[in-house]
C-alpha cells in the first residue's frame, strides 16, 4: 500500500506517517532527505531522530537522487520518506546552480520509487496554496512542488491530509 500525505508545516504529518509505515510488515525504513543548512535544520533533524527512536526504523539518508535509497534496502519493506518538500529543495538549488528541470525528474523517480516499493509513505508540505505572490525562485519551486504532488497523489492509492492534527482521507482510506 502507497500513502500519499501532504498538509501544513509542523501539523502531525511525520508522526502520522511513521504510524503507518510501521503498521507494514517487513524491514523498517526511514527515508531522511533533509540535506542541514544550519542550526535550525540541525535542531529539526534531531527532534525527528529522537520521535522515531524505539521504533525499529533503518534510516537511510538520501537528500538527492532519491531510487539510490533502494539500494541495499529490501523493496519489500516499509518506506517512510521524509520529505518530498526537502528532496525537491535539495534538488533544485543543488551546489552546482538551480535546476529548472528537477520538478519533473524527482516527479519522475518518486513514481519508479512507488511502483518499486511494496509499501511507502511520502510526506510534502502543502506550500502553493498561497494567494501571496512571492519571487520567480520560490513561485518555480511552489509549481514544482504541487506538480510532484499531483502525480504522487494519482499513483498512490491513499492520499491524506493532514491539518490541525486532524487527518482528511482524499483518496483511498485512511490507514489507523
Amino acid at each position: 500500500m502507497h500513502t500519499f500525505i501532504s498538509g501544513g508545516c509542523k501539523n502531525g504529518k511525520s508522526f502520522y506517517a511513521q504510524r503507518i509505515a510501521k503498521a507494514a510488515q517487513g524491514p523498517l525504513y526511514y527515508v531522511a532527505t533533509m540535506i542541514s543548512t544550519g542550526a535550525e535544520d540541525d535542531t529539526r533533524i534531531a527532534r525527528h531522530l529522537r520521535e522515531r527512536e524505539g521504533w525499529g526504523f533503518e534510516t537511510i539518508e538520501c537528500g538527492r537522487n532519491i531510487l539510490d535509497a533502494l539500494k541495499g534496502a529490501d523493496a519489500r519493506g516499509s518506506f517512510l520518506l521524509d520529505s518530498v518538500t526537502a528532496l525537491l529543495a535539495n534538488e533544485m538549488f543543488a551546489p552546482g546552480g538551480f535546476d529548472a528541470a528537477a520538478p519533473e525528474r524527482v516527479a519522475d523517480e518518486l513514481e519508479e520509487f512507488v511502483r518499486r516499493t511494496g509499501s511507502a509513505v511520502l510526506v510534502s508540505d502543502y506550500l502553493y496554496g498561497d494567494a501571496a505572490r512571492f519571487d520567480e525562485w520560490t513561485e518555480n519551486y511552489r509549481r514544482g512542488l504541487a506538480l510532484i504532488d499531483r502525480r504522487l497523489a494519482a499513483c498512490c492509492e491513499n492520499v491524506l491530509e493532514v491539518s490541525s492534527g486532524q487527518v482528511i482521507c482524499h483518496k483511498g482510506v485512511r490507514p489507523l
